[in-house]
């Protein structure tokens, strides 16, 4: 039977006097898939080539698939994470606005049951003008925050995600904009009637 060498492509000859599962000139032992009928016509070359390609890919394989695990478990951590400052971040705003709510209350004699009303916006705005004569007109008690002056209520107006100011909130809404008609639909049972 023809053998040849899968590491070194020597044929064996049969004048050879190594043992028959041994290489004459490499001294390596012949692979399994040398004693199958046929094997003789493979080249030895390409069939190391295609036994180092799979260890490659398997190994590939399973460094990518612990990189995979890892990744996850860092963004799944990253995740609980934001979730629970997402809910702090919330838990506060609410402790602001009802404290920011009762000062305001207590300032203009309004009754708590009117909505949470904050403006957003600066000194200089025009439609943060009218919205500020606006709530005074009709006796709304509401909460006037300087993006521009402090930090604090910077860092809430940006939690809204809106590019422009005013940004006016009653309760759980959000209005972009001094919006008159969607504001008095809002509040429609605290303006003044006069």
């Amino acid at each position: 039977m023809l053998r040849i060498c899968p590491k070194c492509s020597y044929i064996r000859k049969e004048t050879d006097d190594c043992p028959e599962w041994q290489c004459p000139s490499c001294q390596v032992a012949y692979n399994k898939a040398g004693d199958l009928p046929g094997a003789h016509n493979r080249s030895p070359a390409r069939s190391n080539r295609n036994s180092q390609v799979n260890e490659a890919s398997s190994s590939s394989a399973g460094k990518w698939l612990i990189a995979l695990v890892i990744f996850s478990g860092i963004s799944l951590q990253g995740y609980i994470s934001y979730k629970k400052t997402k809910k702090q971040e919330a838990i506060a705003a609410q402790n602001l606005a009802e404290a920011r709510n009762a000062r305001a209350s207590k300032t203009t004699g309004q009754t708590l049951q009117q909505p949470v009303v904050t403006l957003y916006g600066t000194g200089w705005c025009g439609y943060c003008i009218a919205a500020r004569s606006f709530f005074k007109a009709n006796g709304i008690a509401y909460t006037d925050l300087d993006v521009e002056k402090s930090k604090e209520d910077y860092n809430s107006y940006s939690k809204f995600g809106k590019k422009g100011i005013p940004v006016i909130t009653i309760d759980n809404d959000v209005i972009e904009g001094f919006e008159e008609s969607e504001i008095r639909k809002k509040l429609d049972q605290w303006l003044n009637k006069a």
